[in-house]
């Protein structure tokens, strides 16, 4: 089969970046023709045999161009250009959506339909909902002007977001996305879209509020890659974060919580727009962005791991794969969190945002050794699916 992977980022970046260059690989090693469309960047280490792409934009730190991103923003002609080149030629049987409004935009929607028209095309195209952007412009469900949760947007009501500017607290920039949402919604763009993939039964319950878009929903979990057998292993004297540093995980939460606890050693392993929240606090080691065997190491020797995340989390792989090597997690009761912690089993729930219950959580659990070593035997014991075994279920569902 010829399956188009679209993403906006091309390189490992965040969970969506994850699953997309882990999902491309296992199907090429199974015989499957992959490519890939999304932004050019020097840093992308998967692509496409046409060098087509589209510009790379971003939007924080002032970039904002006023004359010509909200335009691009919201349709783009070079998008359209470049994947009209991929699909003459490749000629793929997928089209697989992942992050591409904003700067991909939904323009290659109405190219792939055109396509399909011309070439008379049983071509599908399925999306995996990686966060909330087809119900509310600024994807989160959150009014970060208070860090207030909320689904006001619902129905449609996409204006809300310019009221409470909800794009990187800007007005300008919220009313884009008001736009943008606005305008795919009369043009019933998304009906185009053959399937929606829901990362946890949560995120299928937003995406529902959308007529569009109702039918055509279907739930799976993500999956864990976890190439060794693991069994419990001796741990080592240390709580882990890791993650992205930034408000919307809870990064402020935790940090009160660490000075709370100043005899509990916290190991951070990330990066993001706040690190210097976590700077000169005694009992926080900050390691910095790890991967592959040093991040493995990091969460299997673990005691725990906390994910104290203040957003509507769809089915995190921080969550996954530290209960899959047998580290038991403290996390948020939020989103799609919930359905991967068995409270009181593989790890415990605490209330979103309460520093209080959080703070109580990490001393008790890290002081009662016989409950931790429960914990991380019935982490092995949870089952996730692989790869190999979301990829057959996926396959079902085109």
């Amino acid at each position: 089969m010829k399956i188009l992977m679209v993403n906006k980022f091309l390189y490992p970046k965040g969970g969506s970046e994850t699953y997309v260059l882990k999902l491309g690989a296992y199907l090429d090693s199974q015989g499957h023709e992959i490519e890939y469309f999304g932004m050019q960047d020097e840093r992308n280490i998967v692509g496409n045999r046409w060098n087509q792409y589209t510009e790379n934009m971003d939007f924080h730190g002032g970039r904002l161009k006023k004359l010509l991103y909200p335009f691009k923003v919201i349709y783009s002609f070079k998008s359209r250009k470049a994947i009209r080149q991929i699909l003459r030629e490749f000629h793929p049987d997928v089209i697989h959506l992942n992050l591409f409004n904003f700067q991909i935009t939904p323009s290659i929607i109405y190219e792939i339909n055109k396509y399909r028209k011309s070439f008379n095309s049983q071509l599908k195209i399925i999306y995996t909902a990686h966060d909330y952007q087809l119900v509310c412009p600024n994807y989160t469900l959150r009014i970060p002007n208070g860090n207030e949760l909320c689904f006001q947007c619902e129905g449609g009501k996409f204006v809300r977001c310019t009221t409470n500017r909800c794009i990187h607290s800007s007005r300008v920039r919220s009313l884009i996305g008001t736009v943008e949402g606005y305008l795919y919604k009369w043009r019933k763009t998304y009906r185009s879209i053959d399937k929606i993939i829901a990362p946890s039964s949560f995120m299928k319950t937003k995406l529902e509020s959308n007529p569009d878009l109702r039918d055509k929903i279907a739930v799976l979990h993500n999956f864990v890659d976890i190439a060794e057998s693991i069994s419990v292993c001796e741990k080592r004297d240390y709580v882990l974060y890791f993650g992205r540093y930034s408000e919307i995980k809870g990064i402020a939460t935790l940090v009160e919580a660490c000075k709370r606890l100043p005899d509990i050693p916290f190991v951070f392993a990330g990066s993001g727009s706040v690190e210097n929240e976590i700077e000169n606090i005694s009992n926080i080691k900050n390691v910095g962005f790890k991967s592959g065997t040093d991040l493995t190491e990091l969460i299997k020797n673990a005691r725990f791991s906390v994910f104290p995340s203040e957003c509507y989390e769809n089915c995190p792989f921080s969550v996954l794969e530290s209960i899959s090597l047998g580290t038991p997690v403290i996390g948020a009761n939020i989103g799609g969190v919930p359905e991967l912690i068995d409270n009181n089993k593989n790890g415990e729930l605490f209330e979103c945002g309460n520093l209080d219950e959080l703070t109580q959580q990490i001393k008790s659990l890290w002081e009662d050794k016989e409950r931790l070593e429960l914990y991380a035997r019935q982490c092995l014991e949870t089952q996730f699916d692989t790869v190999s075994d979301y990829c057959k279920k996926l396959f079902k569902e085109i």
